[in-house]
């Protein structure tokens, strides 16, 4: 049986946007569940617009997604040489022929079809079927002889069957006069070098399809299965722009959503495996297939996304979520953590996990454990501990200091100062988050008191009411 091998192909022309980070996990997926290869190849051919800033960029968001690719990194601008060699075995093969039309002749066709009213007309190049003997001495470049009667039919795993006229074909261009290749062939060479068998990509690449098939028939060499997947729209159904929000992935890290939620989300859109929406990586990876992507483009939607975030916190060991958060801190900019911080974290992430949609929520919710005496008090916060406050924290504080560091003990001390002053539990509660937190909001008193332990929470207490 054929191993599965898959690829991502993108330009490094700006940042890795979230349509293209959703079609790398998808060939991620594809080939990892079948026990295949996964390839990365940087289409790098635009030397004005390719920067290695942006190849950069592309390599990290991969990285925090957590998409591994088999192999080195593939540049496609250093197999040029490989491109026209292969360019000219078409010429020998009779596939493809020289052709001296200049720029300005080619535009003056244009012209003329454009006079005529012609919406698209395709070039009909002179030198096609020229003798060699009536060839100048000029510059040329070899153009694909492409064919003229008939249909070319894509049959594509998503699409269905997709049927081109071959009149619609224009003969294109394969290797420019300069020598360079075209995308078109460039695409198609190390697809067959690297021995793709599935080409997985975006729609809007479902009119190249036809075109380079050409190419794959002029070699003789064996068509990869096509699966063109339909591109991700905003919440209005528009294509997905800037004006949406955050396009690009490394945006998604720095505004403190998991990998691991980032990757079920994308994966839910625009494929479905029955009712699932939350899963793991293992469960994704046997369940993907091409068959569950459906045709209509997906939606963006940040509610499920946060759903589903929230939900991957709440699972992933602390072993591995403080290091995310760590790395979320960096890429958005924040301070690193002091190693009493990450101790205080570590402690917390136990009651701060189920209620925390994205970092920043969890960042915030365990501020009682990473702020340090003394306290900044919230204006709200500083109003709850008033004289009445101040007497009952003052007799609350010997009784802790005695007491076995437990839940259920804390509860029942806590519970017997507010009852000797005919209090209920909540009436206390208020008072004890500003002097624990100096917050009006926190997570439950009691277990900011197991975190913080004894030591700290009668020093914040003393501070409280000094």
């Amino acid at each position: 049986m054929t191993q599965i091998v898959t690829r991502f192909a993108p330009s490094p022309t700006g940042y890795l946007h979230i349509g293209g980070a959703r079609t790398a996990l998808f060939n991620w997926l594809f080939a990892r569940g079948r026990g295949g290869r996964f390839l990365l190849r940087i289409e790098d051919t635009d030397r004005e617009r390719s920067t290695p800033q942006a190849t950069e960029a592309i390599l990290r968001g991969l990285k925090w997604l957590g998409l591994d690719w088999d192999g080195d990194v593939v540049s496609q601008f250093e197999r040029r040489a490989r491109h026209a060699e292969v360019a000219h075995e078409m010429l020998a093969r009779g596939t493809a022929y020289k052709c001296f039309a200049t720029a300005d002749e080619i535009a003056a066709f244009r012209a003329e079809q454009e006079a005529k009213g012609a919406s698209y007309a395709v070039f009909q190049s002179p030198w096609r079927d020229a003798d060699p003997a009536t060839h100048p001495d000029a510059p040329f470049a070899i153009r694909m002889k492409a064919p003229r009667d008939g249909e070319t039919v894509i049959r594509d795993e998503v699409q269905g069957i997709v049927t081109v006229r071959n009149e619609n074909l224009d003969d294109m261009i394969v290797l420019r006069s300069d020598g360079t290749p075209t995308y078109m062939l460039a695409v198609v060479v190390d697809d067959h070098d690297m021995g793709i068998t599935h080409v997985i990509r975006g729609d809007d690449h479902l009119n190249n399809a036809a075109r380079q098939q050409m190419v794959y028939d002029a070699m003789g060499w064996t068509v990869p299965v096509w699966a063109h997947i339909p591109l991700i729209h905003g919440p209005d159904g528009k294509k997905l722009s800037k004006r949406h929000g955050a396009v690009g992935l490394e945006e998604y890290q720095a505004m403190g959503y998991p990998a691991a939620g980032m990757r079920n989300y994308l994966a839910r859109l625009g494929w479905a495996h029955g009712d699932a929406e939350f899963f793991t990586d293992e469960q994704a990876q046997e369940w993907f297939d091409l068959s569950g992507i459906g045709r209509a483009p997906a939606r963006l939607d940040f509610k499920k996304l946060e759903n589903l975030c929230g939900q991957h916190i709440a699972a992933t060991p602390d072993e591995k979520l403080l290091p995310e958060i760590e790395a979320f801190l960096e890429a958005s900019g924040q301070p690193a953590l002091s190693q009493v911080q990450k101790n205080g974290l570590s402690r917390a992430l136990y009651c701060l996990r189920e209620r925390s949609k994205t970092f920043p929520e969890l960042i915030d919710k365990a501020h009682f454990a990473l702020t340090s005496r003394p306290l900044e008090m919230e204006e709200k916060a500083a109003a709850a501990l008033d004289t009445v406050s101040h007497g009952i924290l003052h007799e609350l504080t010997p009784q802790l200091q005695n007491a076995s560091w437990s839940r259920d003990e804390l509860e029942a001390v806590v519970a017997a100062v507010a009852a000797a002053h005919g209090l209920g539990l909540g009436k206390i509660a208020g008072p004890l988050r500003a002097a624990l937190a100096g917050r009006t909001v926190t997570p439950s008193v009691f277990d900011m008191m197991l975190v913080l332990g004894r030591e700290e929470v009668i020093a914040r207490l003393k501070d409280a009411t000094a």
